[in-house]
């Protein structure tokens, strides 16, 4: 039975191939719904394509297919969705809580990444200029399944945030809270890497009055040297072949009990073994592990 208090999602961004930590988001993310009888949507953030690379969407799904995965209903793609996010954005600029924004990076090199509000009372035309939205001078909050309470001073810490690029395409941060509330989206399982991205995604849902999901973010899988497992740092595509071994990593990774006994189940009991013994209580409460202390 599906049980309607938990929607969760997993939602890849087609700018590479799967990983090790995108194994690592996506069983959390997955065992964490089955394990109540949720539903596991799948939703490809295809919001950027100069970043794509050719052929990723497809290899994301069968690898997730390969690797026993199975989600509920038809997959969600963010670059056919770009009306729901144009609406929003032109009702806050007529509003004026968001307002266009010509600075380069160039010009905000030395703000840290917190924006200085320089364009925020110029009145630019937005057509050929990034959009950011007014953030007010408050501190939001939220208690993290696993990492705890986080909070985060958005005026001090942030500073008015761009919800579309100055190329017309539309930022993570909108695109992300509009589609999970329209799916329904009850309970969030990512990466810890976008555990600071929260509080403004908390702001938007205020803005638009949607409900605040619940969310867990899992620990980041780094490389020896530091660097986050990721596309950026090349790292090794899941190997269709490694299935069994790389989930009992995972697993491993996300803290469970996995007994070596395992090595030999077949994917689907080795997928229902986390189903039936899943505890999140048991995920290391750290931003990152390195890769090294898996193996």
């Amino acid at each position: 039975m599906k049980s309607p208090s938990y929607i969760g999602r997993f939602a890849p961004t087609p700018s590479g191939y799967l990983h090790f930590g995108s194994l690592v988001a996506a069983l959390a993310s997955y065992i964490d719904a089955r394990a109540v009888g949720g539903q596991w949507l799948m939703r490809m953030e295809d919001l950027d394509p100069p970043r794509e690379v050719a052929g990723a969407q497809l290899a994301i799904l069968q690898t997730l297919e390969r690797y026993g995965f199975e989600w509920d209903g038809e997959v969600v793609y963010q670059s056919l969705r770009h009306e729901a996010y144009a609406e929003v954005v032109n009702r806050w600029l007529s509003q004026g809580l968001a307002y266009a924004c010509t600075c380069s990076r160039k010009q905000l090199e030395d703000f840290h990444g917190i924006y200085p509000g320089l364009c925020r009372n110029v009145g630019h035309d937005p057509e050929h200029a990034a959009v950011r939205i007014r953030v007010p001078e408050l501190e939001y909050r939220f208690k993290d399944r696993v990492q705890g309470e986080f909070t985060q001073h958005l005026g001090r810490d942030v500073g008015d945030f761009v919800i579309r690029r100055r190329d017309g395409l539309y930022a993570y941060q909108l695109a992300v809270v509009i589609d999970d509330a329209w799916q329904g989206v009850t309970d969030i399982v990512r990466g810890a890497d976008l555990l600071d991205s929260t509080p403004r995604q908390l702001y938007l849902q205020e803005l638009l009055g949607l409900p605040q999901p619940r969310y867990l973010h899992v620990p980041l899988i780094t490389q020896p040297d530091g660097n986050k497992l990721g596309k950026s740092y090349r790292s090794p595509p899941l190997s269709s072949d490694q299935a069994i071994p790389l989930l009992l990593r995972a697993l491993r990774a996300l803290g469970q009990p996995v007994s070596d006994e395992l090595e030999y189940a077949s994917l689907r009991e080795l997928l229902d073994w986390g189903i039936r013994h899943w505890d999140a209580a048991l995920i290391p409460r750290t931003h990152s592990l390195e890769e090294a202390l898996l193996s």
